[in-house]
This record gives structure tokens, C-alpha cells and sequence, in this order.
């Protein structure tokens, strides 16, 4: 394996080790503090500890940088490999390359201020910085998307599941501050949402890395007819081994 190839497995391993086990930590949280929640306001004592909320939220807030971050890991190696090596982006457009180094920086810069802010107007503002630098960053050349096949797309699941995971953070203050529990309800189903774009993630992940072929591949793999499923013939060769009369 070339180191591309090797760089290419960094997101899936990061994901596997990492994020999957946060999210089953984070959904269990949840599950804990519902039920503690309910138990409290039918007047009885609970044996979940006070402390489970607090901890939900850390966790969420971990996963979201987690999946924010791996999400820019895949984005980085796909725009650097794939164009900005691969097509020689720096010689034939500089200002777009330092164009996308600044977008990271600014999408990793307003994640960290999100986390600090405490006005819901300036939550509001770097949530949505955040969403725009990744939705940008996705858009750029070198990103394999399958917009003819959005609807299965692991790109399109793992910038919808970020967004969502972002948006939660942003709105996670409010959930306390709310006596009608409208944010808490809404907290709710989005991360449902997300929780189906998770296990999708598993599913097109999957798919996705039975389809990238290595480095020294390509160039055979690149000549099949991916539609109709065809590969052309190689030659024949002749046999090597000694005849026997």
C-alpha cells in the first residue's frame, strides 16, 4: 500500500474506533436521562444519578467534534490527493488552494467558538459558519459525492448528520431555558434523524470501501464500464509451464 492508500483508511479507522463507540454512549446517555426525567415528574425517586444530564451533554458535544473533525479528515484527503495532487491544483490555481486552507481553518476556528459561546446570537452565528465551511469544503473539486445517487450517498448522510450534531450543540443551552420543552422536543427528533444518518454511514462507508480500488489499481480498474458492470478482457498470456507430450 502506497501512502494514499494508507491516508484513505484514517477516516474509516477513526470512525470505527472512535465516533461509533461515542455514539452508543451518547444514545444510552440519553435513553438514561429521558427516563430519569419521567420518573421525576411522576413523583417518584429514581435510581439513575443527576448526574447522567451533564454527561449527555459532554458527550454530545464530543461527538460533534468528533464528527466534525473526521468529516474534515475525509475532506481533506479527498481535495488533497485527488486535486490538488493528482491535477496539479497549485500551479494551475494557488488562490483556490490557500481558498480552501483558509476554509478549514475558518471551519475548525468556528467549531471552537461555538463551543464558548453563551449569547444565542453568537451560537447562532458560528453554527452557521460551521455548516457553511463544510458545506463548501464538500463542494469543491476532488470530492466524490454521487449526486445522481444522493438519496444513498455517504458523502450527503455525513454532511447532513454533521449539520445536525452542530445545530444540536448550538441549541443545547435552550433546552434548559425552556419551560414548554418545544427546544427539547426538536432536540429530540433531529438526533433521531441523525441516529438513522449514522447507521447509514455504516451501510454506504462500507459500500464506498469495497469500491475505492488502491493506488495501482486504477489504471485497470479505471477502464471497466462501471454501469454495465463490464471489465475488458486482458490478453491472453501464454503458459509458463512446460508442455508434456
Amino acid at each position: 500500500m502506497e501512502l494514499a492508500d494508507v491516508m484513505a483508511l484514517l477516516h474509516p479507522v477513526i470512525a470505527v474506533a472512535v465516533v461509533f463507540p461515542i455514539i452508543g454512549t451518547v444514545v444510552n446517555a440519553a435513553w438514561q436521562t429521558r427516563q430519569r426525567r419521567l420518573q421525576v415528574a411522576d413523583g417518584g425517586k429514581s435510581k439513575i444519578p443527576p448526574v447522567v444530564g451533564p454527561e449527555h451533554l459532554k458527550l454530545g458535544q464530543l461527538l460533534t467534534g468528533a464528527l466534525v473533525g473526521i468529516t474534515l479528515i475525509a475532506l481533506a484527503y479527498s481535495i488533497y490527493f485527488k486535486s490538488i495532487l493528482e491535477k496539479n491544483l497549485w500551479d494551475k490555481s494557488p488562490t483556490q488552494v490557500v481558498f480552501i486552507a483558509l476554509m478549514f481553518a475558518a471551519t475548525i476556528a468556528s467549531l471552537v467558538f461555538l463551543y464558548q459561546a453563551r449569547q444565542k446570537l453568537w451560537r447562532g452565528v458560528f453554527a452557521t459558519l460551521t455548516g457553511v465551511g463544510l458545506v463548501v469544503l464538500g463542494f469543491q473539486e476532488g470530492i466524490f459525492r454521487r449526486d445522481d445517487e444522493w438519496l444513498v450517498s455517504h458523502f450527503y448522510y455525513g454532511i447532513a448528520a454533521a449539520l445536525l450534531m452542530v445545530f444540536s450543540v448550538a441549541i443545547a443551552p435552550e433546552i434548559y431555558h425552556d419551560r414548554a420543552h418545544r427546544w427539547r422536543k426538536i432536540h429530540t427528533v433531529l438526533n433521531c434523524i441523525a441516529l438513522l444518518l449514522f447507521f447509514g454511514q455504516g451501510v454506504t462507508g462500507t459500500r464506498d470501501l469495497l469500491e475505492i480500488p488502491l493506488s495501482w489499481q486504477k489504471e485497470h480498474l479505471y477502464q471497466c464500464d462501471w454501469k454495465n458492470k463490464t471489465c475488458p478482457k486482458p490478453p491472453q498470456s501464454q503458459s509458463l509451464a512446460p508442455r508434456i507430450n
